[in-house]
């Protein structure tokens, strides 16, 4: 079991949380609003109404010992970089803040947060890459540039192990996984010697304009 603290239970918080807390870590959400607060107090370890933007609010609550501490607000850019700045004097250095714009991530960044997310960019660019390759089941941006997808087998692989395709070495694509529903399991870093099936999917890892020319491969 872990300790968390999620500062912020907006929509991307109060989901966080919870289901942190459902997974059995044990969970402090913290929020300026004692409505919401109240309302989740039943679905984490602790609920505490702070303001994170006071120094002295929060210099209690042991979050410098917390596995992790994310920051989630968002809707207020100086909140969210006071709050960081907060979490940086008391020690806190298992940080990651929410982002909502390109210059809210810059900030970020240069005031010391190295794990920054942006879920409204990320989910755009996971939703366009599946409406510009339907045939591709899942998206996920990984870094600037590089990509997480599980796609069909083309058909120029089928029958062909991965040591024949040779992918890390022609693409620079990694094999994370191959799903096979006839039989039905899960190979997590499949070996060289794996066959690949028209009924399998791949879980690739790669630079995105590799993983394009997988996918156009016939």
């Amino acid at each position: 079991m872990k300790q968390f603290a999620v500062i912020g239970i907006g929509s991307y918080g109060w989901y966080l949380a919870c289901h942190l807390y459902e997974k059995g870590h044990e969970v402090l959400a913290i929020d300026a609003d004692a409505n919401l607060v109240q309302k989740i107090k039943g679905h984490v370890s602790r609920a505490l109404v702070a303001d994170t933007t006071d120094p002295e609010a929060i210099a209690g609550l042991g979050l410098a010992e917390m596995d992790r501490v994310v920051v989630c607000i968002g809707s207020i850019l100086s909140n969210s970089i006071l709050t960081v700045l907060n979490l940086q004097e008391l020690g806190v250095t298992n940080l990651m803040a929410k982002s909502i714009s390109e210059p809210h991530t810059r900030i970020l960044h240069k005031i010391g947060v190295g794990e920054v997310f942006f879920p409204e960019k990320d989910l755009a660019i996971s939703m366009a890459e599946k409406l510009h390759t339907p045939d591709m089941l899942d998206y996920l941006p990984f870094i600037e540039g590089h990509g997480i997808v599980q796609m069909a087998v083309p058909a120029p692989f089928i029958g062909k192990s991965l040591k024949e395709l040779n992918l890390i070495n022609r693409f620079g694509v990694q094999v994370v996984a191959i799903k096979e529903f006839v039989p039905e399991k899960m190979h997590m870093i499949p070996t060289a010697e794996f066959v690949l099936k028209e009924s399998d999917m791949m879980v690739l890892l790669g630079p995105d304009a590799s993983i394009e020319k997988i996918r156009k491969a016939r």
